[in-house]
């Protein structure tokens, strides 16, 4: 069992932090609370101590730096703030200073807080560092108000915390490469032909593998959203750039091309402004490269290849099959674009994975856990060292 620290940070979320903590004990770990003063107004350090059964520590100590993990829940406006600047004025601030493992963070505040600008830079400086985030969920909050902010249940948190633990060195000495994001391919100096690929499930595929312990470069076209931290990101807008950086560092371990690339280009793109009149403008396509397919020709021995298709239903899930052979691919994750609520746009989603021994669909849930459920089954394929 692992050793968790359990920071909990001031508001009314704060009620929460218990049934978590019950959660952790009940697992076996040995969990040492740790509450801010703030937190301490909505909920007393016996409680914790009690469902922990060890005294909440009045200054820091070695063994809070030492522990394997670290749980911050609710995390507020101001800690989370504190902590992006580096601020260390309580026990709690001072063991995230200090700790050198993997944190958990949920944030909790008003929808205001949370969609401040102060704040996302605060988020964003957090993720950069490696810290995974939990939540925050759409929902009414104590106020009365209704929006993003409400702290993720105890059991979601519970379930990453675990997750983490669970699987933090199974890629251990593995490298990862993972494309996310869409393509953009130019027609003039500022219009394009592109998707509405967020890069969410990429960006989820590269945190899980870093958290298994693998070295993992992360190459990004047109992310909207934070690339994780503590991995190497190359940056390819087109296709032709995605091409370029994903064959330079073919011989990865393990490759996941989540990345949504064009199928086609204009054939002619202007270096200059197109400007708008009255006529018609027609243009010519042409095909892009094939990537996974040229991965699929040079692999080597030992190594895993992952490919991605969005597609629309059945007929789509027929071809996503017949990509898996196609394409010389070990596992082709299959995801149904025809649905609003998942895939494209969405935090959600929901996946078939596609092998040479059978398929397993993926019920919807946040992006992380699919991409957890994903690297779950790539552990299973890549061979032993």
């Amino acid at each position: 069992m692992a050793r968790v620290v359990l920071g909990v940070t001031g508001g009314i979320a704060a009620y929460k932090a218990a049934e978590l903590a019950r959660l952790f004990v009940k697992a076996g770990h040995e969990l040492t609370p740790v509450l801010t003063p703030e937190a301490e107004t909505f909920v007393t350090a016996k409680t914790f101590e009690a469902l922990a059964r060890r005294e909440a520590p009045r200054e820091l100590y070695p063994h809070l730096a030492r522990a394997d993990l670290l749980v911050i829940a609710p995390l507020s406006a101001n800690t989370l703030a504190k902590l992006s600047h580096g601020l260390a004025d309580n026990v709690l601030t001072q063991t995230a200073l200090a700790f050198d493992g993997p944190v958990v963070a949920a944030p909790a505040m008003n929808p205001r807080m949370w969609a401040h600008r102060a704040t996302r830079e605060n988020v964003a400086k957090l993720r950069e560092r490696g810290v995974v985030l939990v939540g925050p969920e759409e929902g009414e909050l104590a106020e009365g108000e209704w929006g993003i902010g409400r702290l993720s249940e105890p059991e979601e948190i519970f379930a990453r915390a675990e997750s983490i633990l669970a699987r933090r060195d199974q890629l251990a000495g593995k490298r990862v490469l993972v494309s996310a994001g869409g393509t953009r391919e130019p027609f003039d100096a500022v219009r394009f032909l592109g998707n509405r690929s967020s890069g969410r499930m990429g960006v989820s595929l590269a945190e899980e593998a870093r958290l298994r312990g693998a070295q993992v470069t992360l190459v990004a076209s047109n992310l909207t959203v934070p690339p994780p931290g503590k991995v190497e990101v190359v940056a390819a807008p087109t296709a032709a750039a995605l091409e370029r950086e994903v064959l330079e560092r073919a011989d990865a371990d393990v490759v996941l091309m989540a990345a949504a690339v064009a199928d086609y280009r204009p054939a002619s793109p202007s270096e200059e402004k197109r400007p708008k009149s009255g006529e018609p403008w027609t243009v010519e396509l042409e095909p892009t490269a094939d990537v996974l397919r040229q991965l699929g020709e040079r692999r080597r021995e030992g190594q895993l290849l992952v490919g991605f298709a969005a597609d629309r239903g059945e007929h789509g899930l027929a071809r996503a099959r017949e990509k898996l052979a196609r394409k010389g691919s070990d596992l082709i994750v299959f995801n149904d674009v025809s649905r609003d609520d998942i895939g494209f746009d969405a935090t959600e989603n929901e996946v078939v994975l596609i092998s040479k021994t059978g398929e397993r669909r993926i019920q919807k849930a946040p992006k992380e856990r699919i991409a957890s459920e994903i690297l779950d089954e790539i552990v299973k394929l890549v061979p032993a060292t």
